[in-house]
């Protein structure tokens, strides 16, 4: 929903108003009660896309940044430094009998 710039051509109260595209404007000024509001032309705010398939990278910060790219970032051997856990029994030969 966008927000709507209103100014009271009686009281010169203006504000901002939260309203659905198809809803009418509003008439009656909050502060003088009056039937002298005008809806402002605005530029509206800037169109920011997140999600797949957008850039949307281009509005994070530095330190989100360098913060991403350590996460991914191949681990680092560990394989080898393992040792097997404790209760955990090595497969053994068949005994003779």
């Amino acid at each position: 929903m966008p927000t709507y710039d209103y100014i009271c051509e009686n009281c010169r109260h203006s504000f901002e108003h939260l309203q659905p595209m198809t809803a009418k404007p509003i008439r009656k000024c909050p502060e003088c009660g009056q039937k002298k509001l005008k809806r402002l032309l605005g530029a509206g705010a800037g169109i920011i896309f997140k999600g797949a398939g957008f850039y949307q990278t281009d509005y994070r910060s530095d330190s989100y940044k360098k913060t991403e790219s350590s996460e991914k970032a191949p681990p680092e051997n560990t394989a080898a430094k393992k040792t097997p856990e404790s209760g955990t029994k090595k497969p053994e030969g068949k005994k003779k009998a």
